[in-house]
């Protein structure tokens, strides 16, 4: 009994009785829930977990692996990677086996009992890697390889939106002057060498040191991450890469980026077509030929291996395929392209040219098409398809208002680098840069509301290239010529606008080939010739469109408002921009529009904008010399037989 406020005794509300029932042993049981089917804890954890199921149907499947058991076809796949991990000294892989070594339990008893899954390696290899088994943690789930980046990786941690994020180590970008490319009979008359090359040579002796010693450090671990996925959304032209790392971030950035493959197809997957070894946590040695740090990033196109030491920055994995596809894919006359890609609902499909700062990502995503891709694409005789499976987006000052889309793809299994968060709500602070102005969020395109799944089109009808002219002097918009289009498209102009010590900014004008010097592999000049050729057959417009200056350079002019480019951009896709009347500048010969619908006709001639018309002409001679001077790494290179093609395209620059 308990007394109440006026000291009255009420009585107290009994708890549930519970059932018991005495079993013939004497015992007595709770029966008030039923039990679990497990005699210990072990026996509980196991019940959690239930084998996936097949995300495609598995009836008639063709291919290498079809008709073996799955003991078997498990088996092929672990000599497969073994054989990926092989030291070519001893010719021989270490004996591998699924699994996380943390369970130790469940490793002991797949080595016991199942010998036929792990690889032996020879007696006369002997070396303490030899004598051990490396774990391999097999293309895991975005969930398996958060908990292992929590557990083992230090800067790892759930963002309050669920992102995972990670550090990338003392490297934050990308190490240009790092990367090496194995020159050999081949690839000395195939790629471009010399100046503005981003091809810096280094011999097949080098490499191999490299290779061996990345392959060391990875088999001296006790596990390692492999993935084995897909470049190209085009079925016909799609490229088998392996992923060997020993980061759970490394994993999962590439599980992002790359074309994540179906069981089924994971179970006929076979011999990858490129392999690249990500020992980013291992210095190079400084003392071997060619290294000028401890960073190496090197290429092997014979050997179709890649190399990365010195360096976490998952971006080196990202661009190294990259470059990778640059020479495999022209070789099969597909042209790969640096370029952000959407659809309209008629099918009609735009390719979007542009450097850091001209628009390029928020231009190609519009509400009212499908995003094909951000990045990077592939113009086949099929159509274009994208590259990757994911997006790279950056992420400074990122807001919800601004890009709706990349803000609400940042949620579980997409992978924050280097940014900074509240150490209790766990909330990202866009804005700090205190580890890198760089920070980048990579995630799956799916995440993306209006992504084109499969990411495939048909052929371009439009062709936009970017620029941010901070100097003020090109139009809104122009219509190109193909010879105009070719010269823009191996200029790769923009201008960015770098502050000096005494405080005075001036523009600074930037070219970058093919809008991507930094990962093409042959000349320049190759690349445009197809694609004029691709433009000419599917009878596609190229345009210049400036999101930067007018009325005057940075500092004096404003910049172009956005909504102007929309415009412009609309009035691209829809087709009505064919039909106006144009007029041509003097020095760069662009034909530009004197109307656009819901644009000022006045700022679509640049002169007009200009208050001081001779500041104004001086301005964009200044800009014609320093396109003239940057064009002349091209003008001695002769495409085809005779040297017309290139004296058209030089033609088609500015003249004064």
């Amino acid at each position: 009994m308990a007394a109440n406020g006026n000291g009255v005794s009420t009585p107290r509300i009994s708890l549930a009785r519970i059932q018991t029932e005495k079993k013939g042993n004497g015992i007595c049981h709770d029966d008030s829930g039923k039990t679990v089917k497990a005699t210990t804890i072990d026996e509980l954890h196991s019940l959690q977990k239930k084998r996936s199921a097949p995300t495609t149907p598995l009836d008639g499947v063709q291919g290498t692996f079809a008709s073996l058991s799955e003991e078997e076809r498990q088996r092929q796949q672990l000599q497969s990677i073994s054989a990926s991990l092989a030291s070519l000294t001893r010719g021989t892989g270490p004996k591998v086996v699924r699994g996380d070594p943390a369970v130790k339990a469940q490793a002991v008893a797949h080595v016991a009992h199942h010998h036929q899954h792990h690889l032996e390696a020879p007696t006369i290899s002997v070396s303490d890697s030899s004598l051990k088994f490396t774990h391999v943690l097999y293309n895991l789930s975005p969930a398996e390889l958060y908990e292992q980046a929590i557990k083992y990786e230090k800067g790892s941690f759930i963002t309050s939106t669920g992102a995972l994020a990670t550090l990338s180590g003392a490297k934050t970008g990308r190490s240009p002057r790092d990367k090496r490319v194995v020159i050999d009979d081949t690839t000395q008359d195939e790629l471009w060498w010399g100046k503005g090359s981003p091809n810096i040579e280094m011999d097949e002796q080098t490499f191999m040191v490299n290779r061996e010693r990345a392959v060391d450090y990875l088999n001296s671990l006790d596990k390692v991450f492999v993935n084995d996925q897909f470049l190209n959304w085009d079925p016909q032209n799609r490229i088998k890469v392996r992923i060997v790392s020993a980061r759970a971030y490394h994993s999962l950035f590439m599980h992002n980026m790359c074309i994540r493959p179906t069981l089924e197809e994971l179970e006929n997957f076979g011999t990858p077509d490129f392999t690249i070894y990500n020992a980013g946590q291992f210095p190079c040695n400084r003392y071997t030929h060619y290294m000028t740090s401890s960073t190496s990033i090197d290429l092997n196109l014979a050997r179709r291996e890649m190399v990365i030491l010195g360096t976490q920055y998952a971006g080196e994995m990202k661009k190294g395929l990259f470059s990778v596809m640059h020479y495999l894919m022209p070789k099969r006359q597909i042209l790969s392209l640096h370029s952000g890609c959407n659809m309209g609902k008629d099918g009609d499909v735009a390719l979007f040219f542009g450097l850091s700062g001209t628009g390029k990502t928020t231009l190609s995503t519009d509400h009212n098409r499908y995003l094909i891709g951000d990045d990077e694409h592939c113009w086949s005789d099929n159509g274009v398809s994208n590259i990757e499976g994911g997006c790279y987006a950056k992420c400074i000052d990122l807001s919800g208002e601004k890009e709706p889309d990349i803000w609400n793809a940042i949620k579980f299994g997409t992978v924050l680098e280097n940014i900074v968060f509240d150490e209790h709500t766990r909330e990202v602070d866009y804005g700090d840069k205190s580890v890198t102005e760089n920070t980048r969020a990579a995630y799956p395109i799916e995440y993306i509301p209006n992504a084109k799944i499969p990411c495939v089109g048909p052929h371009p009808k439009n062709v936009i290239l970017l620029a941010c002219d901070a100097f003020g002097v090109l139009p809104p918009v122009s219509k190109l010529s193909l010879a105009q289009t070719m010269y823009h498209f191996i200029s790769g102009y923009t201008a960015l606008v770098a502050g000096t010590e005494d405080g005075i900014k001036e523009p600074t004008a930037t070219f970058s080939a093919c809008f991507g010097a930094a990962f093409i592999m042959l000349h320049p000049t190759k690349y445009a010739a197809m694609l004029a050729e691709k433009m000419q057959k599917h009878g596609a417009t190229g345009w210049l469109v400036n999101t930067g200056w007018s009325g005057g350079s940075y500092g004096s002019g404003k910049r172009i408002k956005l909504p102007y480019t929309r415009k412009i951009i609309d009035a691209i896709h829809s087709g009505s921009l064919l039909n106006a009347t144009y007029e041509k500048t003097e020095v760069f010969g662009l034909e530009i529009p004197t109307e656009i619908e819901g644009v000022p006709s006045e700022i679509l001639h640049p002169e007009n904008t200009w208050a001081d018309k001779q500041a104004y002409k001086d301005t964009l001679l200044k800009l014609a010399g320093l396109f003239k001077k940057n064009f002349e790494t091209f003008t001695n290179y002769t495409i085809g037989k005779d040297n017309k093609l290139t004296e058209e395209i030089v033609a088609a620059g500015p003249n004064f």
